[in-house]
């Protein structure tokens, strides 16, 4: 986890890249949330962001990030589960690997085996 005192250290942090998830609060002095995510959107626009805000009627001032928080109104492991939701997203859907064709598993050792070795 990453995190930055200011809008422009925050730019300065995604821009160097790495970041699976932007978490911002909407007011913040300088630049506000929307703004901070709408130019990491231009960098990176599949990299998921969360905006905060004390405030239900700032909704429409967090129109460029992929999901808006009120502050209270989510229990913290509610915003964790927003959290692993929006990650497991941009990861996109697991790999499902069948088991005969994962080479970690070994065939079970058979009669025919040992006697084919031999």
């Amino acid at each position: 986890m990453l995190s930055a005192h200011t809008a422009a250290d925050a730019l300065e942090i995604f821009a160097a890249g790495n970041v699976d998830l932007v978490l911002s609060n909407l007011v913040m002095p300088q630049m506000d949330g929307n703004e901070l995510v709408r130019r990491m959107k231009t960098m990176a626009p599949e990299v998921p962001a969360i905006i905060l805000s004390g405030s239900v009627k700032n909704f429409e001032r967090a129109s460029s990030a992929d999901a808006f928080l009120p502050k209270g109104a989510c229990t913290p492991l509610e915003v964790l589960e927003r959290i692993r939701v929006m990650i497991a997203r941009k990861r996109g859907p697991r790999k499902v690997l069948h088991r005969e064709h994962d080479p970690a598993i070994l065939s079970p050792i058979t009669p025919e085996v040992i006697t084919a070795a031999s």
